[in-house]
């Protein structure tokens, strides 16, 4: 995955809480084996209502999305993440977040950043018009309005995410230890891969 290091542009000015996975991504979307296609199901119950902060142009490609408490909660349906990537979104800020959601978004390269509810409804504000600057190396949000707000990561999460990698990738830099050990342990252990010592 790509490396998330800063993400800056407008933003959705969404702010809705307790928007579940089905929501992100209705169920009927979820037969698809493929990743690519997902932004045009995202969101689908929302965009059939007028004037919906997802079809207007001003926000189009929008890398940001400004969500209310609780985002992500429900299913624990990785679509979710693949559909907001496929909608250009590399970064939610929410009050809070599911912990699936949190956990699948971190997997797909999706910084999830969690803000008191004041700091999100001036990001919200500011949304309408203006874009956010998120800086991970930092970890802050910023505006042209000298708003500046801190956020808490994992760290071990905030690595992976400015490398670009995830547990898997992290498991494959070490696949040169791993086969050594597993050699070492075949001769010392013959037995464990159904040998017998001689």
């Amino acid at each position: 995955m790509a490396p998330v290091t800063q993400v800056e542009g407008r933003a959705y000015p969404f702010g809705r809480a307790n928007i579940d996975t089905d929501i992100i991504i209705p169920a009927k979307w979820l037969k698809t084996i493929t990743r690519a296609g997902l932004a045009k199901g995202a969101f689908e119950t929302v965009r059939a209502e007028a004037d919906n902060v997802f079809d207007a142009p001003e926000f189009a490609n929008a890398p940001i999305l400004i969500a209310g408490d609780n985002f992500g909660c429900g299913s624990s349906r990785e679509h979710a993440a693949w559909a907001l990537l496929d909608m250009g979104v590399t970064a939610v800020i929410a009050p809070s977040f599911s912990d699936i959601f949190s956990g699948n978004a971190f997997k797909n390269g999706i910084l999830a950043v969690a803000l008191p509810q004041t700091a999100v409804e001036r990001l919200m504000d500011v949304a309408r018009t203006d874009p956010i600057h998120i800086d991970l190396e930092v970890q802050t949000v910023t505006t042209r309005f000298q708003d500046r707000f801190a956020f808490d990561i994992d760290p071990f999460r905030k690595n992976c995410l400015l490398a670009g990698t995830d547990e898997i990738g992290l498991t494959l830099e070490s696949g040169d230890k791993i086969a050594s050990y597993e050699a070492s342990a075949a001769t010392a252990r013959p037995w464990l891969n159904g040998r017998l010592a001689a």
